[in-house]
């Protein structure tokens, strides 16, 4: 499966932009008022994640502009943050236990971000169902029912 971005619904009426693959989220973002803010910030990361310095904090490095920091978390693990130039962070990882594996992380945003594609409907936390088809009609964009119906799927 490859890697992709998606912007799933928090709450609130809220989103959230993820990168995945295989099912598991890699790096999520913070919650964003409208799907357009969530989308931004894929497209930001999309173009500067691949020249992105990277910053070992828990070695005492500093950086500026775009970058990816590894951060100790409380517990002796290592997590990934992806700061933008103004120094606000876009996403963050899980922790990880050993530091390659977050390095693993920010080798797969560097490499692969900018060529996944975005998964255009927002999920709700509900997995679709082999009768749902999208529908530009629908607000959420998923409707059950035919797969065509119509004028707005012609």
């Amino acid at each position: 499966m490859a890697h992709k971005f998606k912007i799933t619904a928090a709450k609130n009426g809220e989103f959230v932009a993820k990168f995945v693959y295989n099912s598991e989220t890699m790096v999520w973002s913070e919650n964003y008022k409208s799907k357009a803010s969530a989308q931004n910030c894929i497209e930001s990361i999309k173009k500067n994640a691949p020249s992105a310095a990277i910053v070992d904090l828990t070695k005492g490095e500093e950086g500026k502009g775009y970058r990816f920091e590894l951060v100790a978390s409380k517990d002796g693990q290592t997590f990934v943050r992806f700061v933008a130039a103004n120094n606000e962070t876009m996403v963050r990882s899980e922790t990880y236990k050993s530091k390659s594996s977050a390095k693993n992380c920010i080798k797969s945003v560097q490499e692969r971000g900018p060529k996944a594609r975005n998964r255009r409907r927002v999920l709700s936390g509900t997995t679709p169902t082999r009768n749902a088809a999208i529908h530009r009609c629908s607000p959420s964009g998923l409707t059950r029912g035919p797969l065509r119906h119509g004028r707005c799927c012609e």
